[in-house]
């Protein structure tokens, strides 16, 4: 078992290993109830797990995919953790991927102005990503997390074994977001060359095996913590550089109306559409950028866009994310590291954008 410690105030720990959720007993001693939080599917492979650490558990199911990440979805989830008794010296657990860990988070940061949450990621992008940091949010028909809060939680418990119970495309999907850790870690010259042991064990980390996932998800939440203590609440820009590869990926996911790419593959274009931007502004050179669809190859994602797509749209859409001023922004690497780059010429977007197969 390995342990990361997220030094925000108050600090807790990333439990990382196979066995994981045997340590929930701990998490739950003196806590009166315990809401389990999660989806059907998910629930049936590791539910009873959870509950068996607790004492006086209860299961709350939501619906599976972005269509359940709404305010309505937390209104209902309140109510029943009202009707049940649930009070602010209680705990949510958060069971499942980044949807479940979004609207729990986001339930428990609100409910009671605030109840104690712990993250039981059970995919590979919320183990390595979504799970640790505190972000918290919702949907609106406008665009992705508009509405939420950083809510800390007391604990993540990132257990491999759950990952063996995830469908194959889904898994895969996570890959994306070890792409983006790898690239972040290797152009910002980050000691330990995560880069390098992604290429090195693309294979295992392929096949899911236990030893070669737990340095893994290990490594990445080390590069992710260490972010995140320097900028917990987005307030320095720090923490931009996590978003890595998003601009792109969340107008992605927003055009398809979230149905058609999964977050992760979506994140895996828009890493290459970055390198291909910086490239083409003269911040990084060709084989760097090059080095962004190699990363993402050996991880088997294509980072290509579906077919179809209008260049137009997307623009507009990246003109909403949560970090643009009113214009296009992104977060690029550069000489002297990650950088942010606002409203890039009309050219280098659409070479960028025709790299990922975007046609204007």
């Amino acid at each position: 078992m390995k342990r990361v410690t997220v030094r925000v105030d108050p600090s807790y720990d990333v439990i990382v290993g196979p066995g994981a959720l045997s340590e929930l007993g701990t998490l739950f001693a003196g806590r009166r109830r315990v809401a389990v939080v999660s989806q059907a599917t998910v629930a049936e492979h590791h539910a009873d797990a959870v509950r068996t650490g607790a004492a006086n558990a209860e299961l709350f199911l939501i619906s599976d995919g972005e269509a359940g990440k709404t305010l309505s979805t937390v209104e209902r989830l309140a109510r029943e953790l009202s009707t049940w008794g649930l009070l602010r010296d209680d705990v949510v657990v958060a069971l499942g991927g980044g949807v479940v860990g979004d609207v729990a988070g986001f339930t428990g940061a609100v409910y009671h102005r605030g109840v104690a949450v712990v993250q039981v990621p059970t995919t590979l992008l919320a183990q390595i990503d979504a799970a640790v940091g505190g972000k918290t949010g919702v949907n609106l028909p406008e665009g992705k997390n508009l509405v939420g809060a950083f809510h800390q939680p007391i604990a993540v418990v990132a257990d491999v074994d759950t990952l063996r119970t995830l469908p194959e495309r889904e898994y895969r999907a996570g890959l994306g977001e070890v792409a983006k850790y790898a690239l972040i870690a290797h152009l910002s010259r980050e000691p330990g060359g995560l880069a390098e042991l992604v290429e090195a064990n693309a294979v295992a980390i392929r096949g899911r095996e236990p030893a070669a996932l737990t340095e893994l998800v290990y490594r990445c939440v080390e590069l992710k913590a260490d972010v995140v203590a320097r900028d917990p609440e987005e307030r320095t820009g720090v923490r931009a550089v996590l978003n890595y590869g998003h601009t792109l990926a969340h107008a992605l996911e927003a055009s398809g109306e979230y149905d058609d790419l999964l977050h992760g593959e979506a994140v895996a274009v828009g890493l290459v559409f970055a390198g291909q931007l910086a490239a083409a502004l003269g911040l990084i050179d060709a084989s760097t950028a090059e080095q962004h669809r190699q990363i993402v190859s050996a991880l088997g994602l294509h980072g290509r866009a579906p077919e179809g797509l209008d260049a137009s749209k997307l623009l507009e859409l990246m003109r909403r994310d949560k970090k643009a001023k009113g214009g296009l922004t992104f977060v690029l690497p550069g000489p002297s590291g990650f950088e942010r780059v606002d409203d890039p010429p009309a050219a280098a977007l659409e070479r960028a954008l025709e790299s990922v197969g975007v046609e204007g």
